[in-house]
């Protein structure tokens, strides 16, 4: 599957970075975060902006195993970031200009590095090229969290919405292959899913299970089950953001096989 190009990547980057800032301006740091429950939107802050951190000083170095957080400059967050904080404002500039410059300091290294320098990965690819990918869509996913939190408006852009979809099936294939429990579930009977945006011509998805593990291409075809939705919406489902009976969701057929699926790419 064709992906966007590094360059993009990193500019996309910045610009999910610079929209989750622009959220967190006037939004309350203590509000929970409905989509990641364990956290506050400035947990959710200091999480993006740590792995910001993380990817782009294994870019840099080009590491050749893990990096432990303790040795990435930064990963905690900003001093003065918390509840009470000297200055007065509950440390959200501080907090504000630390994810802007952990931001800045990523893309650099990706542009400097290029998408073919090898590095470490945790998935199928050992290159910087993997970073760049993988940082753009965990911001975007989590740009939905603290969207949602604050009641803000949310809309990547139809090709960025379109590729973290990509994205997170390569991941969960990933998975499957490295034998993770959930995702082994994913296989056999013959089930399938059809994806449907009914705003964006063309984006379809198609995901068959086999006995040996799940295959999916872009395809409109006949499925066990169908979703059909905007762009955006299916993105969001995906990534378990929203619930299949979501407004503006339309599911058709075995609605126990899509929330199968869901159940089984929940990991991460």
């Amino acid at each position: 599957m064709t992906t966007l190009p590094h360059d993009r990547y990193c500019s996309e980057l910045l610009l999910q970075a610079d929209r989750l800032r622009s959220v967190l301006v006037g939004a309350d740091l203590t509000a929970k975060v409905p989509t990641c429950p364990a956290w506050t939107l400035r947990d959710l802050a200091v999480h993006v902006g740590g792995a910001h951190r993380w990817a782009g000083e294994l870019v840099r170095t080009r590491a050749r195993d893990d990096l432990p957080d303790a040795l990435v400059p930064g990963f905690a967050g900003p001093e003065g970031a918390g509840p009470g904080s000297a200055t007065g404002d509950d440390g959200r500039a501080a907090l504000d200009a630390w994810l802007a410059e952990g931001a800045a300091a990523t893309a650099l290294a990706l542009r400097e590095a290029g998408p073919d320098a090898t590095v470490w990965t945790w998935g199928w690819d050992g290159s910087a090229a993997f970073w760049a990918r993988r940082m753009t869509h965990e911001t975007v996913v989590h740009l939905a969290d603290a969207a949602l939190t604050a009641g803000a408006a949310y809309a990547p852009a139809p090709d960025v919405a379109a590729d973290t979809i990509d994205e997170w099936l390569r991941i969960v294939s990933h998975a499957q292959v490295e034998g993770d429990p959930e995702a082994a579930e994913l296989r056999g009977g013959g089930r399938s899913l059809h994806l449907h945006a009914t705003d964006v011509p063309g984006a379809e998805w198609l995901v068959e299970l086999g006995e040996d593990g799940f295959t999916w291409r872009h395809a409109h075809a006949k499925a066990t089950v169908a979703v059909r939705g905007t762009l955006t919406d299916l993105m969001l489902l995906m990534n378990r953001r929203i619930a299949p009976g979501a407004d503006g969701l339309e599911v058709r057929g075995d609605a126990a096989f899509l929330d199968f699926w869901l159940a089984r790419s929940s990991f991460g």
